[in-house]
């Protein structure tokens, strides 16, 4: 189950700025808030979780879950450790991040905390998870959460990250990752000029192409926009996010025909056959209808998709001598037996006139490409 987050920072922001944020967030379907303790002056950090217990009755009253960046000298400040968590159970946190650790024994400890509440370790590095769990730590009651990086070319390897989140999975541990908005100006825990991403090559990327990249992985439950405030068109791009199936932004030709864009949009999602092509994604089923002049086929899964009633793919010239990776292609009338097949090129194959180029993936969402497997359901957005 997926979910979509938020940060706030309610010792840096107007709180009725951010309450503002929460109700816009919760209004688009978001249901996690990650907030800091650990940025908190020491002086001011007592006061102010006095007042964090009315922030956190908004935040329930939204529907938020809310988790809270801790460490060790946090546990102290208000009377709580490892065997007793019942302040921040006063507090009504739901989730505490550890920043640092309490051993193994202490470790075990909060893991098992009587108040049902999550403890989360820092999914971008090796935090020795698989051991705590065999010694003893409970796993209904362990998540992981990665880091963000403020600075600029210190964010995760995405290789690194995708790593990572195959160890987590293979212990069946729920994670989360953060994209950074673009909104200006933006805050973190902080200063923070240039986002907050987990992953690198993510940072410059819009907010639902970071997304939709993590969420490609098949190993990101959660996504948490890691800087505050993000735009309301950031928040409602990144709700508008389709966990069913990987979306490819694409750029039409202009010679697309009805028929082409039927195809294209009508028929989604595709899926890569299972015989899988290492030059080209095929999307075989439009063929069935586009193939001869025979009735309605049914797609087996209880719907019928209609045609046009001109079933002709004409050829049509885009001027390319071969096809590069990330174009769209529609088998034409030249190769009658397998028309109305969509594919998208991975590897260039020359045009020999059988297929006409419709659309473009944009050079962004590329890399999504990698990560559609065969029968993995795809879609594209105009």
């Amino acid at each position: 189950m997926h979910s979509l987050g938020i940060s706030v920072y309610p010792d840096k922001s107007d709180i009725k700025e951010v309450y503002d944020y929460m109700e816009t967030a919760a209004k688009l379907g978001f249901t996690r808030i990650f907030t800091c303790f650990l940025s908190i002056p020491d002086d001011k950090r007592e006061s102010y979780l006095k007042e964090f217990k009315g922030f956190m009755d908004k935040a329930h009253e939204l529907g938020f879950v809310v988790a809270a960046d801790t460490n060790p000298e946090v546990f102290k400040l208000i009377g709580a450790t490892p065997n007793n968590l019942k302040p921040f159970a006063d507090l009504g946190l739901d989730i505490i991040r550890l920043d640092g650790n309490f051993g193994t024994q202490g470790d075990i400890a909060v893991t098992r905390n009587p108040y049902g509440i999550k403890i989360e370790f820092n999914a971008s590095m090796d935090a020795g998870v698989d051991l705590l769990i065999k010694n003893g730590g409970n796993k209904d009651q362990i998540i992981m959460c990665h880091n963000f990086f403020p600075e600029r070319y210190t964010g995760l390897d995405f290789d690194l990250f995708q790593q990572f989140n195959k160890q987590w999975k293979a212990l069946n541990l729920h994670t989360a990752a953060f994209v950074s908005s673009h909104n200006d100006p933006t805050i973190g825990p902080w200063e923070v000029f240039c986002g907050l991403p987990t992953v690198e090559i993510m940072r410059p990327l819009p907010i639902e192409v970071q997304a939709r990249y993590l969420l490609a992985t098949g190993d990101v439950d959660d996504i948490i926009v890691g800087n505050y405030p993000a735009s309301t068109k950031e928040l409602e791009a990144l709700s508008k996010i389709n966990f069913q199936a990987l979306e490819l932004r694409v750029d039409e030709v202009t010679e697309i025909t009805d028929n082409e864009k039927y195809i294209m949009y009508e028929f989604a999602p595709h899926w890569d056959r299972y015989d899988h092509s290492s030059f080209m994604l095929r999307s075989s089923f439009p063929r069935l209808q586009f193939k001869n002049q025979a009735t309605v086929q049914d797609s087996g899964f209880g719907d019928k998709k209609e045609a046009k009633e001109d079933k002709s793919i004409p050829h049509h010239d885009c001027g390319k001598k071969v096809f590069t990776r990330g174009d769209i292609l529609v088998v034409n009338d030249n190769l009658a037996h397998y028309r109305g097949e969509l594919e998208v090129v991975l590897t260039e194959i020359p045009n020999d006139g059988e297929r006409n180029l419709i659309g473009k993936v944009k050079d962004e969402d590329l890399g999504l490409l990698d990560f559609i497997k065969p029968g993995q359901h795809f879609k594209f957005i105009k």
